[in-house]
């Protein structure tokens, strides 16, 4: 029987950490999320309630906390999981993308063999921020002829219009602030 959990259940679950990791933010902390089993459990379905098993390839998952929701998604939708990881992390031939930081530029890459053209992607990640992150991944996931039906995150930061930056690709987030 399918995990019933609210939304704000898991609101109420995650610590908000000031200063962390440098003045002035407000870290989510979603550890007692994952160590519950039951909010854990919760969340995966919620993320994936608009899906069924063979209804997507593929369940991308960002480098790093992004990895966890995506794996168990990928699992329960029994579809493979494919990491977007920090540049230099894996281990085979690449394709990357770069995007813009608060100051500076970071890449993020994906194997090249990760997905076939025309695989029906989920993309999941726990926080949309500014969007940066998740644009650069939704890009790779383009560029090897990818289909996004829909971006799932655990959190929004709305008033940093990270969704700006996913026009034309459905987002969904469970909990915003």
């Amino acid at each position: 029987m399918p995990t019933t959990v609210t939304p704000a259940e898991i609101a109420a679950a995650i610590r908000n950490v000031p200063d962390f990791p440098k003045p002035g933010i407000q870290f989510k902390d979603i550890t007692p999320v994952l160590a519950d089993a039951r909010l854990f459990a919760g969340a995966i379905n919620l993320l994936t309630e608009r899906f069924t098993p063979g209804s997507v390839d593929a369940v991308v998952g960002i480098d790093a906390r992004g990895f966890i929701f995506a794996a168990a998604a990928a699992t329960k939708l029994k579809a493979g999981f494919v990491p977007v990881r920090k540049k230099g992390k894996l281990p085979y031939a690449t394709i990357e993308q770069d995007y813009a930081l608060e100051y500076g530029h970071a890449t993020v890459a994906m194997h090249t063999d990760a997905l076939k053209p025309g695989s029906r992607v989920l993309l999941i990640d726990d926080l949309l921020a500014t969007g940066g992150t998740s644009a650069a991944a939704v890009a790779l996931v383009q560029k090897l002829g990818g289909k996004i039906l829909e971006a799932g995150f655990l959190i929004e930061l709305k008033f940093l219009n990270g969704r700006e930056k996913l026009a034309g690709i459905p987002v969904r987030s469970l909990i915003t602030y």
